[in-house]
């Protein structure tokens, strides 16, 4: 799937979050890259199991959680959800299974801006 194609799909699962969670989001920014740069050679193969596609990064929550959030907090850039289209695309065979597993992974990620722990959100 181009980039293009890609971030286009992560705007249609944006707007249709419902509205009372995009009224409380401010200050985020939803971005997208191939793969995480640290924990993943740029060639790798495609995950041929389960157990391989489990291990990679499909996204990542980077700021602070809004319920840590002070008005005594000086300024800072935006928080931030990466989105790792590669490591999408490698967990899934078609368009319709990777705009799902694009909208699980918002979700989830929107559950750490909101304050969510990992196992808070797999009670989930």
């Amino acid at each position: 799937m181009t980039r293009d194609r890609f971030v286009k799909l992560v705007a249609d699962v944006l707007d249709t979050l419902p509205v009372e969670f995009r009224s409380r989001i401010h200050n985020l920014a939803v971005l997208v890259e191939n793969r995480p740069k640290r924990l993943t050679p740029p060639h790798s193969p495609k995950p041929r199991n389960m157990a391989q596609r489990r291990r990679l990064v499909l996204g990542v929550f980077e700021g602070v959680p809004s319920t840590r959030k002070s008005v005594f907090d000086l300024p800072c850039g935006p928080n931030r959800i990466v989105l790792y289209q590669r490591n999408i695309e490698a967990v899934c065979s078609n368009e319709a299974e990777i705009r799902h597993e694009v909208r699980q992974t918002v979700l989830h990620e929107l559950g750490h801006y909101f304050g969510m722990s990992e196992a808070e959100l797999k009670d989930v």
